[in-house]
């Protein structure tokens, strides 16, 4: 892929402070934390059956690793200005709730970029199917969703800025 081809990875402004905030984390004080847990494996000799340096090395390779796929999201980063969100169709940073036709029941949707998606936490990616197929739509609009186990509807009942 060539660099103007590469994805925009799509954060709201707290999706880029996490990143921001772990990445700062991981090069200050996780970086020095497994150098002294290096050196410490180090001076205890014979680093062959050494499991306490071998723990420490994986963990290096570990953190340097989530550094520099932090270091390639944040290059090529596109932030959503919350503040300007247009609540009249829904779009990446907008709070959606939803009726669910199948289940009988409201449901509130995060629509995030793919790098911030948590479904635990109800933040759906705008490349998701369910972030597919409400992208767009406003207040009043059905979505039809083709997932795995069927078709699911939604209505949308609410968009707000999140």
């Amino acid at each position: 892929m060539t660099r103007g081809n590469e994805k925009k990875n799509i954060l709201t402004y707290a999706g880029l402070t996490k990143l921001e905030n772990e990445l700062q984390e991981l090069k200050v004080v996780k970086r020095k934390e497994v150098a002294q847990k290096i050196k410490e494996a180090r001076e205890q000799g014979d680093l062959s059956e050494n499991a306490e340096y071998d723990a420490a090395r994986d963990e290096q390779r570990d953190i340097e690793a989530r550094i520099e796929e932090l270091e390639k999201i944040l290059k090529n980063v596109e932030v959503v200005d919350e503040d300007e969100i247009d609540t009249d169709k829904i779009s990446v940073g907008c709070k959606v709730t939803v009726y669910d036709l199948e289940f009988d029941e409201e449901v509130e949707f995060h629509i995030v970029g793919s790098t911030e998606a948590n479904s635990l936490r109800n933040k759906i990616s705008n490349e998701s199917p369910v972030g597919l197929a409400l992208i767009g739509k406003k207040k009043g609009d059905m979505a039809v969703v083709e997932t795995p186990s069927g078709t699911a509807e939604y209505k949308v009942l609410q968009i707000e800025r999140v």
